[in-house]
């Protein structure tokens, strides 16, 4: 498992004492309105649900970081890399606790996670699903480079269809 480091964030695994502020943070109606259902999480929800973080870096050797602030060692989120079974592709995706909104941070960890995508996996092709009325998500994905490729719907969150943005390595290569 693999920990990276940007200029203000570490980006490392999940560790049981991040529950408290996990578990904070998928309680917060406005971070999880555009995350999976848009439903909020109780504790032990959150705990299965860093357990099932954990559990896809050990069955694909990548996953999503707990993303941690450098100077005061906060966790602010979780950033990486995702495709369990049945995902419409290799996706990188970000969430952030609300204190930390607009400081640049998921793009700055999104990235970091993205070049990992690129050089280190040699993945081809990396999306991030979006919800089409998140627009800070969306102004993110324009910074990394992704365009809006199409939209679908993903088996987890029926009837919901969201917005596909996509990069291709040349395209990050070039940037």
């Amino acid at each position: 498992m693999v920990t990276l480091e940007t200029e203000r964030l570490i980006l490392r695994m999940f560790q049981e004492s991040d529950l408290d502020s996990y578990a904070e943070m998928c309680a917060d109606e406005m971070v999880m309105r555009y995350i999976s259902t848009g439903k909020t999480l109780s504790r032990s929800e959150a705990w299965r649900e860093m357990a099932r973080v954990l559990g896809h870096w050990q069955l694909r050797g990548y996953g999503l970081w707990a993303v941690e602030e450098r100077q005061s060692h906060t966790l602010v989120g979780r950033i990486g890399c995702w495709n369990p079974e049945g995902w419409p592709g290799f996706e990188v995706g970000w969430m952030l606790r609300r204190q930390f909104w607009g400081h640049g941070y998921a793009t700055e960890g999104a990235r970091t996670a993205l070049n990992f995508a690129f050089t280190v996996l040699k993945i081809p092709h990396v999306i991030s699903l979006i919800y089409p009325d998140n627009a800070p998500s969306i102004r993110v994905a324009h910074r990394l480079g992704e365009r809006l490729e199409g939209t679908l719907e993903v088996a987890e969150i029926p009837g919901v269809r969201l917005e596909v943005y996509g990069i291709h390595r040349e395209a990050w290569v070039k940037s």
